[in-house]
């Protein structure tokens, strides 16, 4: 096998020098409780505060709007069920979207057999969602509005700030699942207007199982988890200081480097999907113009053909996706694109191909030389075996 490839950065990235140098004092060095009152306690929990307020500048919030999760996972499930238990008396109606990720569309499933109403907005061939087409969902008793900040199957990001003034004319709580966005495009929670906002610190370039919820001073979370009364009562149990230590240097490197970082990612993809497209029968899915600056999908007429693909790939050391990591085992096609009005055949086919700083001109290369022969591969077998 050649030297491995890895373009799969919206399932997970690898964590960076600075993120990895910041955390390993706190694993031996500073390992105390952050609840103790002595020496080693106090070293935990200074870290553990100066964290918080660095992820709260990388996304312009307050220090005490951040809470730290176990993931984004966490922070969708914990933003829906807090507004909805605090507002259900005033109705149970939620609206989100088709392209949500399961975290939110397998949440706001489950409450639908425990009274609440859910209207899922239908995107168009972008994967857009207008601020019109919510507008004319929303009802009486809309309590929460939870849209996505950009799409992990398709790279498409979403226009969350006109999306949240329509929310807030109705004086409905909105809250955004900003996980692949976060640290890669610009978020300022003040000038979007969110009220909650959800973030993962793996996708870019933190540790694993943690993450963070940002919920706006005005908005009272409800407690999520009870117990020793950590993270203000809201979030009980003790902190992963190592890990919140690794998420807040990254949020920093990133969000620091996001100019130059954007310039180098969106140079390389647009290289790749320039190649890519010269494939006959070959589509980008998602927003061509408003979509992640590392993020490249692609689907193939002749359909089915996406998790054949993804093995050629990986035999040649390209590690990719067909999209939402969290069903990477399922030959389904992506919910995402059906969504979008792809018949289900070529979604099947789908391709994602998502960047990192650490990608390389020469990585791209590479790529765009094999891709285009494993897909003409591919349709000779599959004419092959129709005759």
């Amino acid at each position: 096998m050649n030297q491995r490839i890895y373009v799969d950065n919206s399932a997970t990235t690898a964590v960076s020098e600075k993120a990895l140098s910041a955390m390993l004092p706190y694993f031996r060095e500073h390992f105390g409780n952050p609840s103790a009152l002595y020496s080693y306690g106090q070293e935990a929990k200074k870290a553990l505060e100066d964290s918080r307020g660095m992820v709260a500048k990388a996304i312009g919030a307050l220090n005490n709007e951040i809470y730290f999760t176990s993931g984004g996972t966490e922070s969708d499930n914990w933003a829906i069920r807090s507004v909805c238990e605090s507002k259900n008396k005033m109705g149970k109606h939620v609206i989100s979207t088709a392209i949500e990720h399961n975290a939110i569309l397998r949440t706001l499933e489950k409450m639908q057999g425990e009274g609440y109403e859910i209207t899922l907005l239908k995107p168009d061939k972008n994967g857009q969602i207008a601020a019109e087409q919510l507008e004319n969902a929303i009802r009486k008793d809309t309590i929460l509005i939870s849209i996505m900040m950009a799409n992990n199957v398709v790279g498409t990001v979403l226009p969350i700030k006109a999306l949240c003034e329509t929310a807030h004319k109705h004086h409905i709580i909105f809250h955004t699942d900003a996980v692949q966005a976060a640290a890669h495009v610009p978020i300022n929670v003040r000038s979007l207007g969110v009220d909650l906002l959800s973030m993962s610190a793996h996708k870019f370039h933190g540790p694993k199982g943690v993450g963070a919820l940002f919920v706006k001073v005005a908005v009272k979370p409800a407690a999520y988890i009870t117990s020793g009364g950590q993270e203000k009562g809201y979030r009980s149990g003790t902190e992963n200081v190592p890990g919140i230590v690794g998420m807040a240097a990254a949020i920093k490197e990133g969000t620091e480097n996001l100019q130059n970082n954007t310039r180098q990612l969106t140079a390389l993809r647009d290289k790749l999907i320039e190649n890519t497209l010269k494939i006959p029968g070959t589509y980008l899915t998602g927003d061509s113009a408003n979509r992640l600056p590392g993020h490249a999908s692609f689907v193939f007429e002749g359909g089915k053909e996406g998790a054949y693909l993804i093995n050629m790939l990986n035999e040649e050391g390209i590690c990719a996706s067909s999209g939402s990591a969290c069903s990477a085992s399922s030959i389904e096609a992506p919910h995402v694109l059906i969504a979008m009005d792809y018949d289900k055949e070529i979604a099947q086919s789908a391709v994602r191909i998502s960047l990192s700083y650490y990608n390389t001109e020469k990585e791209i290369d590479t790529i765009n030389e094999r891709l285009p022969l494993l897909i003409a591969e591919l349709r000779r077998r599959k004419e092959k075996t129709i005759r």
